[in-house]
């Protein structure tokens, strides 16, 4: 039995330490803790140095009304604020954080030195602070407001900095975190430098929109829609963008409670909901919302670090932040879709000359009627005949595929050439109609335009021709009986199953399996002449995230403060293409390269709603089979369905 051990009090040192656990998780914590007590001092100005990541010193200096001499020390006491007084304060709080509150826990793991000057008193004070013992103190030398140096961050407990990441990564953090605080209070100017070099400089009384083009592409802040909410106390506005201009991931979804960064699962969700049906399930949009509630409807503590919070009404505030969205979204969209060109006119921001920088001429499907346009594919056209696009040498084994009940797993062949053509993997595709001709990132409505027959059949191929034409696919047991709706191909299997296949999607998947053979074995092809792109700041440093990707897909690149010199492009792309590739991925429309490759076969496919010869049909099948993980496109959608005889009974009711 193991010896009971007497209980005792924990040293002071020690209950700031652990205290300091739950406050000071790294560098950005820091900054959070010490920028959210700037801008509670009603400062103007903050200025915010880092060295090694935040490592080796945060500094953060501002002009707000200082600490009095005398409560200079409470302000490094654990449990000592001058932001409540009671129980009752807890239900309603207003300021960022209790001064005084994390800086106890900052000083008991960093080498602390916080100055001020107290707008009412004729000189400045400083304390010095190491491991929570107050080791000098004295006279300053600061006009205004507040510094605080914190030195040699968790020199005392080495465990913590094992948990550290790279010193980028966490300038990067302390980057973000400032950038958001920033947001929210656009009277205040910030500063940050990182080892020397100014990352940014915002002045004051900025606008939500000037203040994010600092860190934003120009697409990404031009495509941004005011939203606006007022009702029953729960008041919602920012800005969100538009379903065309999407990111890889959340992390442009920026949400704030009463001036407060948050990360909200409920504000998030509300925000996918206004979404829903504009885009599909891997893309997400973005935004900046901010949420103001009477602080007494809202509890802010229910995280140490404050980035959750809790509502008392939360279907209220669900319905406010989705309905303040969709509203922003249906009167864009009714603006860009008007047949009559008339009420885009009101939309603030939304302007023809806009609407054209943005690609966004598109119309609905349903408004299309009146738009009828021949699609012939002439024998010059790429991909005229079946020889031509089968002879692309995806691979020629396909026994693998034999059918099955709906939606079954299709096991792919063990070993394949990826090596296509180039007349089926390169981007653009040639000159067949509907192939990467300003297609969107939205699968769901790469539509192109159509002939209707009355009848409901494409115009493009005869009822009769549909039915008594069938032809087997080279290297499997199915044929090929027809296309519907000029989007999916009609398939009889080798087993008698009835087979559905998605022409768009099924032809995504071809291309970026191709363009993950050919576009990541670092092979390049030399520039006569390099092509220069001057680079925002927010791209730059995306360069430098991705440069290994870049280097290994075949792109050499030389850089020069701001500007970029592509002298080296990938063997299957031409200059122009390479330098679209290369601006989507710094402009964060793609995660990492493959979701890059992702994006452009999604582009470069072709469209729902395309009428194909049947030589065409029978040659993107031919090679589909052939392909790995073919029964989902990149995006997770499937690619073909399957209904078995027994599916097909029980539809009918016979079973």
């Amino acid at each position: 039995m193991t010896a009971r051990n007497k209980i005792n009090v924990l040293p002071a040192a020690l209950r700031n330490q652990i205290a300091a656990g739950e406050v000071v998780e790294r560098p950005s914590s820091v900054v959070k803790e010490l920028v959210e007590n700037a801008v509670d001092a009603g400062s103007k100005r903050i200025d915010v140095n880092i060295e090694r990541g935040g490592q080796g010193l945060i500094s953060v200096r501002d002009d707000g009304s200082g600490i009095p001499k005398d409560e200079l020390t409470l302000a490094v006491t654990r449990h000592a604020t001058s932001k409540i007084s009671s129980v009752s304060d807890l239900n309603s709080i207003s300021s960022f954080g209790f001064r005084g509150e994390a800086l106890p826990s900052i000083a008991s793991v960093s080498r602390f030195i916080i100055s001020s000057k107290f707008a009412a008193e004729s000189e400045a004070w400083s304390l010095h602070v190491e491991g929570s013992e107050i080791i000098d103190e004295g006279p300053a030398v600061l006009s205004a407001g507040t510094s605080v140096e914190v030195r040699d961050l968790f020199y005392n407990i080495p465990a913590r900095l094992k948990f550290l990441k790279t010193e980028a990564t966490e300038a990067r953090r302390c980057n973000q975190i400032l950038f958001r605080i920033s947001l929210a209070n656009p009277g205040i100017g910030f500063s940050l430098v990182s080892n020397g070099r100014e990352l940014f400089r915002l002045p004051p009384d900025q606008s939500l929109t000037d203040r994010l083009s600092g860190f934003w592409s120009a697409k990404q802040c031009e495509s941004l829609l005011e939203v606006g909410y007022d009702s029953a106390g729960i008041k919602v506005s920012g800005l969100a963008g538009i379903p065309s201009v999407t990111q890889s991931r959340s992390d442009r979804i920026l949400m704030y409670v009463n001036g407060r960064p948050v990360q909200d699962k409920l504000m998030i969700s509300a925000v996918r909901a206004a979404y829903k049906g504009r885009l599909i399930s891997r893309e997400y949009p973005i935004a900046v919302i901010f949420l103001t509630v009477p602080p007494e409807l809202v509890d802010v503590n229910v995280h140490p670090a404050k980035m959750e919070v809790r509502f008392r009404d939360e279907k209220d505030v669900f319905s406010a932040i989705r309905g303040s969205i969709v509203q922003a979204l249906s009167r864009y969209e009714m603006g860009v879709f008007d047949p009559q060109g008339e009420s885009e006119k009101n939309i603030p921001g939304i302007g023809l000359e806009s609407k054209t920088d943005l690609n966004l001429e598109r119309k609905p499907v349903e408004n299309r009627k009146d738009e009828q346009q021949e699609l012939p594919i002439t024998p010059g056209d790429k991909f005229s005949t079946y020889r031509e696009f089968r002879d692309t040498d995806f691979s020629k084994s396909a026994d693998s595929f034999t059918g099955g009940s709906r939606n079954s797993a299709i096991a792919p062949p063990e070993e394949k050439d990826f090596s296509l053509h180039q007349n089926v993997s390169t981007y653009g595709n040639g000159n067949l109609p509907g192939y990467g001709n300003g297609a969107s990132n939205d699968c769901e409505e790469d539509v192109v335009n159509k002939t209707e027959d009355p009848r409901g059949v494409s115009a493009t191929t005869s009822q009769a021709e549909s039915v008594e034409r069938v032809d087997r696919v080279p290297g499997t047991g199915m044929d090929y009986l027809g296309q519907v709706a000029d989007t999916y191909l009609v398939l009889r299997l080798a087993n008698g199953a009835l087979g559905l296949l998605d022409q768009h999607a099924a032809h995504e998947r071809v291309l970026y399996a191709n363009m993950l053979h050919q576009r990541t074995s670092g092979n390049y092809r030399p520039l006569a002449m390099p092509l220069e792109i001057v680079l925002h700041p927010s791209e730059a440093e995306r360069l430098q995230e991705m440069w290994e990707e870049l280097l290994s897909a075949g792109f050499r690149l030389e850089t020069s403060g701001s500007t970029v010199s592509m002298k080296g492009v990938p063997p299957t792309l031409e200059p122009g293409e390479a330098k679209e590739y290369l601006r989507s991925a710094l402009g964060g429309e793609a995660r990492t390269l493959k979701d890059l490759w992702i994006m452009l076969s999604c582009k470069s496919a072709i469209k729902a709603g395309q009428p194909l010869a049947r030589d065409e049909a029978l040659a993107l099948l031919e090679t589909w089979v052939s392909c790995p993980e073919k029964e989902y496109c990149p995006h997770g959608r499937p690619v073909f369905i399957s209904f078995s005889a027994l599916d097909m009974e029980k539809m009918f009711k016979r079973k």
